[in-house]
Order: structure tokens, then sequence, then C-alpha cells
């Protein structure tokens, strides 16, 4: 791949993952060309990768749109997630180092802050959340098992659900990652695979709770404008 197709995936990924680019919307390739400053070639190796990574989907019309994910997609992607990141942390915990936990805890400290903020700073709580598994990862050191994760950490993420997060949910992420700092500062690999397991799943159903509840509201507002 050419650095102008790596440059134009990062970019459509990120419009994607953060809500620019929302579910359901069109894709069109002379306007990522524009926004991407390139041509539509590498735009269009870069929107091959984004369907093989399952976040835009191509109509029977060969139109391309941001693909919509139906909250039973979106568990099968958290318990694969659940399963995959266990063992991360079951792996790291044989060989992290004392530095990096002192990292982790660093890392923690910084989404602390956020969620404290008032009202709480969701963009860096997000941004720390990812800093924080990304650590974890890059201790295991094992490629596939990042490949495999990526699609699955950031696809069922929409941006617009995080700010329904209520205080209490931020709060117990940030103490489920110190229960991991935990388990990790004391080499218990049962201990770090039961949390993150727990964690993740627990993710699914805030997840799940936000997305109903956007889906009800946004029933409403079609009742009332009907």
């Amino acid at each position: 791949m050419s650095k102008a197709s790596d440059s134009a995936y990062a970019t459509i990924r990120e419009m994607i993952v953060s809500g620019a680019l929302a579910p359901g919307d069109p894709v069109r390739e002379e306007a990522l060309a524009e926004i991407c400053g390139v041509s539509r070639t590498p735009i269009r190796e870069a929107m091959r990768r984004l369907e093989s990574d399952m976040l835009i989907q191509r109509s029977e019309s060969q139109r391309s749109f941001v693909s919509e994910w139906s909250l039973d997609d979106i568990e099968d992607a958290y318990e694969l997630r659940a399963l995959l990141e266990g063992v991360a942390a079951h792996r790291a915990c044989k060989v992290i180092t004392g530095e990096q936990v002192a990292e982790l805890k660093a890392i923690n400290a910084r989404l602390g802050q956020a969620i404290a903020r008032q009202p709480a700073d969701i963009e860096g709580f997000l941004a720390a959340n990812r800093d924080f598994h990304a650590l974890i990862l890059s201790v295991v050191g094992s490629a596939r098992l990042e490949a495999l994760l990526q699609s699955l950490i950031e696809a069922p993420i929409v941006w617009r659900t995080a700010h329904h997060y209520s205080e209490d949910e931020l709060g117990r992420s940030h103490h489920e990652h110190e229960e991991l700092i935990a388990a990790f500062d004391r080499g218990d690999e049962n201990w770090a695979t039961t949390i993150m397991e727990g964690h993740i799943r627990r993710a699914f159903h805030v997840y799940a709770d936000a997305h109903r509840s956007l889906t009800g509201f946004d029933d409403e507002l079609v009742k009332r404008s009907a």
C-alpha cells in the first residue's frame, strides 16, 4: 500500500470512528479525495481496506455507505473482544515490567482527571482509555492479536453514545482499570483475565443502554414530527 493510501485510510477511519461519518452516511470518492488531499486511486485502496474492516459496506448499486451495526452485531464484537482482551491481560501479566505498570498508572490518572471535570471530558476519557488498552497490547507484543482486536475495539464505539455515559459508569471504568493494574502489579494472571473480561462485558451493557436510549429518543422525535 502507498503512503497516500495509508494516510487516506487513517483519515477516513477516524472520521467513521469519531462519528463525523455516521452509520448509513454515503461515502463518496470525490469528496474524500478532496478531504484527504489525494487522488481517487488511494481513496479506492483505502475504501477496500475499510470494507475488509466492516466499517464500509457496498450496496447492490455499488454505492458505498458507512456500515450500520445492529445491537446483535455489537454484542458479538464485544464477546470476541472480551475473550481476546482477556487473553492479552493474561499474557501481559507474565511479562509486564514495573515501568510499564507505572505507565498504566499514569494513563489511568489522566483518565481519572478527564472524568473528574465538570462536565466530564469525554474525548479525554476515550483517548486515555484507548491508550490504556493499547499499552497492554504492546506489552504482549503480538501483531496478530493486535490486528484482530483493532476492528473489534473501534467499530462498535460510536462517539455520540459516550456522551450519554453517567458519572458512575465512567467512574467504574476508572476503578476497573485500577484493579487491572493491581493484578499486573501482583502478577496474578487469573485475576487480570477475570477483571478484563468483566470490564469489556460491562462496557457492552453501558453501550447497549445508551444505544437503546438514543434509539428510543430518535423514534420519539420521528413520532412528534410526523
